[in-house]
C-alpha cells in the first residue's frame, strides 16, 4: 500500500482544483458583464458549470468527497431548481456508483480481513462488484452454505481518504456554500467528521444491522438484510434487490412514490421506539423497494443511540408549536438550551421557525414537494426574513443535532418523492404524546 500518500495527494489536488475552476469562471463572467452581457442569465450559466464540476469530482474521488456529496444528495430538493436541474443527475450517481477498485486490492483486502483462505468460505464469488460507494464497494458471491450474499469490501486507504478529503472541504466551505444555497455546509462537514471513526469499522456496522435486522425480522414492510460474517474492513450480508428509491424518485408512478414515501416515514419514526437506535445515513442510495413492497434499508454505518427512543424534548417542542402555546415553548428551549446566552427571541418567532416540523403534522395528510422544502430553505436562508435572524438565536445542543439532521433529510427524500403522505397518523403511532400530552409511554415500544 506504498501508493497511498501519492493517492492522498492526487486527491488533494483534484479537490482544490474546485476554487481554481470557480475563480476562473467567475473572472469571465465578470469580463461578459462588461461587455454588456445579461447579469442573471451568466450569473445560472456560472452556478450550473461551478456545480456540474463539484459533483463531478467528488463522484470521482469516493471518500469523504463523495461521503459529502451524498449528504448533500439528500437535502437536493431544497435547492432551487435553477440551481439543481443541471446537476440533479449527478447527485443521484453519487448515491451509489462510484470507479471500481482494481481486483488485486479486492483480494488482498479480503486475505486481510478472512485469511489467507478466504475464497474457502464461498461457493462462487464476481469479481465484478456491484456497487460502489463513498468508502467500500459491493461484490456479489454464493456463501458456504449455498446462501446469495452481498461482500462489501472496503477500500485500501479510505481512512486517510477521508481525513484528506474532509480537511480540505473543510478550508473550501465557504466557496461551497453558493452552490448549495439554504444549507449550512460547515456544520454538515463537521459531522461527517465526528462520524468518521465509527463508519470505518464495519463490525460497528455489522453490530447495528444485526440490532436493525432482529427488530426488523418478519416485518411486513420493513427489511434489513441479515449479517452473515464481519472483520473491521469487509462484511458479508445476505443478498437482497429491488427497485432503487433513486427511480422511484425518477420515474414512479404516483402510487409507487406515495407508497414509497409513507414507508420511509414509518422507518424514520418507528426505529429509534422498535430499536433504540435512528438509521442516519437517509440518503436514497440506502433504500429499495422489493417486488414483494416492502422497503429495504441499507447502510447502518452512521446511526443515533437513543435507548429512550427520540428525545422527548423534541417531541414536547413539536407538540407546543402545534397546540399553539408561545409562552411555554419558550420556556421549554431555554430549560433544555436551545437558546443562546442573551437571546432577544419571541416565542411566536420560535412558533414560525419550526414550522417545517409543525406544517405537514396539521392535517390527515401532506404534499411534500420541492417547493415547499425550498419555501422553508429560503425563509431560514434570507438575511432580510426574521427567520434568518432566529435561526442565529437558536441552539441545538449536540445530544439533538445528528435527529435534526437525518429528520430533515429524511423529510428531504419525501419531497423528492414528490408525495402525499399522511405523516401525522405515522407520527401519532409512534409518538402519541406528540397530540396527547396525558399519553407519556403508549406506542413507544408497540
Amino acid at each position: 500500500m506504498t501508493d497511498i500518500p501519492r493517492r492522498t495527494a492526487a486527491r488533494t489536488a483534484k479537490l482544490a482544483s474546485l476554487p481554481l475552476g470557480v475563480a476562473g469562471r467567475a473572472a469571465a463572467g465578470w469580463g461578459r458583464r462588461l461587455a454588456g452581457g445579461d447579469g442573471d442569465e451568466i450569473s445560472a450559466q456560472l452556478m450550473a458549470k461551478s456545480a456540474e464540476q463539484l459533483f463531478a469530482v467528488l463522484g470521482e474521488l469516493k471518500g469523504g468527497a463523495m461521503k459529502f456529496g451524498q449528504a448533500l444528495s439528500v437535502f437536493e430538493a431544497a435547492i432551487p431548481d435553477e440551481f439543481a436541474a443541471p446537476f440533479r443527475e449527478s447527485l443521484v450517481k453519487l448515491q451509489s456508483a462510484a470507479p471500481p477498485m482494481p481486483t488485486a486490492d479486492v483480494h488482498r483486502m479480503l486475505a486481510e480481513q478472512f485469511g489467507r483462505g478466504w475464497r474457502e468460505r464461498f461457493r462462487e464469488f464476481d469479481e465484478t462488484p456491484a456497487a460502489a460507494a463513498s468508502i467500500g464497494q459491493v461484490h456479489r458471491a454464493v456463501w458456504r452454505d449455498g446462501r446469495d450474499v452481498a461482500v462489501k469490501v472496503q477500500y485500501p486507504g479510505a481512512e486517510e481518504a477521508l481525513r484528506s478529503d474532509l480537511r480540505q472541504l473543510s478550508r473550501m466551505s465557504r466557496l461551497i456554500q453558493p452552490l448549495v444555497p439554504g444549507l449550512e455546509i460547515k456544520p454538515l462537514i463537521s459531522e461527517l467528521r465526528e462520524r468518521m471513526e465509527e463508519e470505518l469499522d464495519y463490525r460497528d456496522e455489522a453490530a447495528n444491522q444485526r440490532v436493525f435486522a432482529a427488530a426488523y425480522e418478519g416485518d411486513e414492510t420493513i427489511k434489513v438484510p441479515r449479517v452473515v460474517a464481519s472483520a473491521p474492513r469487509a462484511m458479508v450480508t445476505e443478498w437482497v434487490t429491488g427497485r432503487r428509491l433513486s427511480d422511484v424518485i425518477r420515474s414512479g408512478t404516483q402510487a409507487e412514490r406515495d407508497r414509497a414515501a409513507a414507508l420511509l416515514a414509518d422507518f424514520h419514526y418507528s426505529a429509534p421506539a422498535r430499536v433504540g437506535l435512528l438509521h442516519a445515513d437517509p440518503h436514497p442510495g440506502n433504500f429499495q423497494i422489493l417486488d414483494d413492497g416492502r422497503l429495504m434499508v441499507l447502510d447502518f454505518g452512521a446511526v443515533a443511540r437513543l435507548p429512550d427512543g427520540l428525545p422527548r424534548p423534541l417531541s414536547i417542542m413539536v407538540r407546543l408549536a402545534l397546540e399553539n402555546k408561545p409562552a411555554e415553548l419558550l420556556q421549554l428551549l431555554r430549560d433544555h438550551g436551545f437558546l443562546r446566552e442573551g437571546s432577544s427571541l419571541t416565542a411566536e418567532e420560535a412558533i414560525e421557525y419550526l414550522a417545517p416540523f409543525t406544517e405537514p403534522l396539521r392535517t390527515e395528510s401532506f404534499r411534500f414537494n420541492r417547493r415547499w422544502l425550498q419555501r422553508q430553505a429560503e425563509r431560514v436562508g434570507d438575511l432580510r426574513r426574521p427567520e434568518f435572524r432566529t435561526g442565529r438565536e437558536l441552539n441545538l445542543p449536540p445530544q439533538y443535532l445528528l435527529v435534526h439532521r437525518v429528520t430533515m433529510g429524511t423529510l428531504g427524500v419525501l419531497c423528492q418523492l414528490d408525495a402525499e403522505v399522511a405523516l401525522r397518523g405515522i407520527v401519532q403511532h409512534w409518538q402519541p404524546w406528540i397530540f396527547d400530552a396525558e399519553d407519556e409511554t403508549a406506542g413507544r415500544h408497540s
